[in-house]
């Protein structure tokens, strides 16, 4: 079955996508920057709105059955290389101990203000299914 979650964003309805999309044991998060959703506001730094994007992913995992540690798959894109070393911490308190496979990459985002932009894609453990 498939079951499609959404933030309420005006850009999924525009783009016609899902914030994440749950089919059997996988969870797909699509790319997630660091709005703060509740008021469509941005935040100026880096580090918040990297904090801003495993807020939003965290909660659309949890509202699929699945926790951010079932995450093994993670795609990070930065605006700015110097950016990498300001989200590594905030990225290593996340999944630390969670250690998914993970790339991270500089390029421009949709718009100006977007700094950093996360992706995730995570399976179901055993133990969490019981």
């Amino acid at each position: 079955m498939r079951r499609l979650i959404s933030t309420g964003s005006p850009f999924e309805k525009t783009a016609g996508y899902s914030r994440a999309v749950v089919q059997g044991e996988w969870c797909f998060v699509s790319g997630t920057t660091g709005y703060d959703y509740a008021t469509m506001t941005m935040p100026e730094s880096v580090e918040d709105q990297t904090r801003n994007c495993l807020a939003t992913i965290g909660n659309a995992l949890r509202e699929g059955g699945f926790d951010l540690e079932d995450v093994v798959r993670a795609h990070y894109y930065v605006t700015d290389g110097s950016y990498v070393d300001r989200v590594f911490p905030i990225l290593g308190e996340a999944f630390g101990e969670i250690r998914p496979a993970a790339t991270m990459i500089v390029c421009r985002l949709n718009k100006p203000e977007m700094k950093i932009e996360i992706e995730v894609t995570a399976l179901r453990r055993p133990e969490a299914a019981q």
